[in-house]
This record gives structure tokens, sequence and C-alpha cells, in this order.
């Protein structure tokens, strides 16, 4: 089974696969100085709720941006699962070219989603991701990627109203009765959402105009259902993208290999690609 692991600025997302199905899906809030011990007593009592042991996993595939993250979590994969992960980066086999000026600066969710959307869905496309940054990224019909567009999230953006204006409260988000708020929750709710509706309807016309051709938009991430409903411009939603690009990457490239003196050696740095057989 593949264990894979989406490691985002808020969050991080555990998910097993059998081969045919997502066994399970568990989320923790992302802590840089969370340590492999801690992610694996965690995880341990979450794999075994849902009839799973560490021998179950043979397969390991990390995508993050997060690199402050990325150590100890191969240090779990290592040392609970006995394998050495595979780490999403741009010069892994993608199966689509990246067709941006600096591939390598190109965040690993990006790619996931692209892969994904372009494997279930096809191209021309737009994939929208609700996450810490609210991307949208662009595919075209062979499942290239062409670039995108990176706008701050909405919890960003309501956190900075918060701290900005001492008389504004950090409000929750929610799709609001009226556009027309009659007390101050109300109307910052309503700038809020509304507001970003009008960002997602206002990029995606740019990008078809800047296109020339009919782009599907496909959105994901934990408010993608929210937002969905305030809109006809997503057209579908589909909370397992990056989890899928994950799995859709692991399975087009090897596992890595890895010294047993590197493995071993917790003072080496990890950012160092793994030593050749």
């Amino acid at each position: 089974m593949l264990l894979a692991v989406d490691a985002g600025n808020t969050n991080i997302v555990f998910a097993v696969h059998d081969g045919v199905d997502w066994r399970g899906r568990w989320r923790v809030a992302t802590r840089d100085d969370r340590t492999s011990d801690e992610y694996a007593v965690w995880l341990m009592a979450l794999l075994t709720h849902a009839g799973l042991k560490t021998t179950d996993i043979d397969r390991c595939v990390i995508g993050t941006v997060v690199p402050a993250a990325l150590y100890n979590l191969r240090r779990l994969c290592r040392d609970w699962f006995d394998c050495e992960p595979l780490v999403a980066r741009a010069p892994l086999d993608w199966g689509f070219d990246i067709r941006v000026d600096s591939p390598g600066e190109v965040g690993a969710d990006r790619l996931l989603n692209v892969l994904a959307v372009h494997h279930h869905y096809k191209g021309p496309a737009v994939v929208i991701d609700f996450g810490t940054a609210t991307t949208f990224d662009v595919v075209d019909k062979d499942g290239a990627y062409l670039g995108g567009v990176i706008a701050p999230g909405i919890n960003l953006s309501i956190d900075a109203l918060h701290r900005a204006a001492a008389r504004l409260p950090r409000i929750g988000i929610g799709r609001p009765q009226a556009v027309i708020g009659r007390s101050t929750v109300p109307a910052m709710q309503s700038g809020i959402y509304w507001g970003y509706v009008g960002l997602i309807e206002g990029i995606v016309s740019r990008i078809r105009a800047e296109y020339g051709k009919p782009l599907k938009v496909v959105a994901t991430g934990g408010l993608a259902s929210l937002f969905a409903e305030g809109t006809l411009v997503i057209e579908r939603t589909d909370p397992d993208i990056t989890l899928e690009g994950l799995r859709l990457l692991a399975e087009r490239n090897p596992a890595p290999a890895v010294s047993f003196a590197r493995m071993r050696d917790p003072l080496l740095n990890d950012t160092l690609t793994p030593d050749p057989d």
C-alpha cells in the first residue's frame, strides 16, 4: 500500500491507498518542531483504527511546500515504514511539460494538482486550490502546465483584516444570507465571501480570455465546496486532487535508492539527494 503525505503550510494530510481506493485520510496541524516519533504515535493509532498495520505500507510519497517539515516526515517513512519516500519535485517524471520560466520555483502541490486534474478530467482546465494561498493553475489539452495565479488565502485575508482594524473581530467563513450586512460581522462575512467569489470569477474570466479557448474549472481544498455554492464558474469540486497527484506521481517514478550510511546519520543535511547505489 501507498502512504501519501501532503504537507501544506497549515495542515499535513496523511492518506493510505490500497491500489484501488483510499483507505483513510487523516489531518494534523503543520508544526516544524514535531518529531518523526510524534507523527508516528499519532499515525499508528489511526492506522490501527482503520484496520491497517505499518507492514501494510510498502511505498511512501511526500509532497510539501514546507521545507522545514521534510526532514521529520522522511524520518517517519524510513524509521517506521522501512522505505525511502519519493519527494515531489520538479526534476521527477511528471508526464507533462512544465512551461514556466523557473520550474524549480513551482510548489509541489500545484504540479500535483495539474497531474491529477489532467488525468481525471483532461484539459484544457483550471484547477483552483483553496489553501493558505488560493492558487489557479492552467493545464492545456495535452497536459502541459502553463503557469497560473497565486492570491492570498481566505484565512490570511481574515487575519489581516482583524489585525489591522482594532474594532473588527476575527470571523468565521460562511456564505451570508444577504450581500448587504446590517451589522459588523455580517458585513465582514459578506465582504470576505462575495469578495472571493468576485476574485474567482474575475481571475477565471481573465484566464479564459488570455487562453482563448474554453477551460474546465475544477476546485479543491477545504473551502472549495463552500465557494462553489456561490458561483457557476466552478464546474466541479474534488477534495482528493492533491492526494491523487501524489498517487499518480508514485506510479510514474520508482522508489528512490538511499545509502544505509545516509539513513543512519541523523545529522546529515536532508536536503541532499539520495546517494546512488
